[in-house]
């Protein structure tokens, strides 16, 4: 098996809110996208937007009240400043502050800030997983 993560979708309470969010932030939906779920190409992945009902029932689990889902997603940036300008630009879009970017006990720069839905986001430099020119993320000692 070759380990690949090719679409992530988040459950969202509106997903014409959250398309809006994520378009403001600076993304852009695919042509694929309906009403009822909107797509976006993040190289080499997909990011879905579906409501957390429909999420829920396509799983056949109970749609059980949103807090801390032990997740988050993460946008690794090329610098601090590259890293200072996505999480401000998130904040202007409607995203609520978590934690400020801060250097971190790792080495690198990180801070958070959740979605209009409270998905997670960490905006984070790292010197250790340089990005290459596509900005993949390749971690070291990876096979592909």
């Amino acid at each position: 098996m070759q380990p690949r993560i090719t679409l992530l979708t988040l459950g969202v309470a509106d997903v014409a809110k959250a398309r809006a969010f994520y378009e403001a932030w600076g993304w852009k939906a695919s042509s694929a996208s309906q009403e009822g779920v909107t797509f976006f190409q993040a190289n080499g992945l997909a990011l879905a937007l579906f409501g957390r009902a429909d999420l829920a029932a396509d799983a056949g689990v109970e749609d059980t009240p949103t807090g801390f889902s032990a997740v988050s997603i993460a946008y690794n940036a090329r610098s601090k400043e590259e890293a200072d300008e996505v999480y401000a630009l998130a904040i202007r879009a409607g995203a609520r502050a978590v934690k400020p970017l801060h250097d971190v006990f790792w080495g690198g720069y990180s801070g958070y800030f959740a979605d209009p839905d409270g998905h997670l986001w960490e905006v984070a430099w790292n010197p250790s997983f340089p990005l290459d020119e596509q900005g993949h993320m390749f971690l070291p000692d990876s096979a592909l």
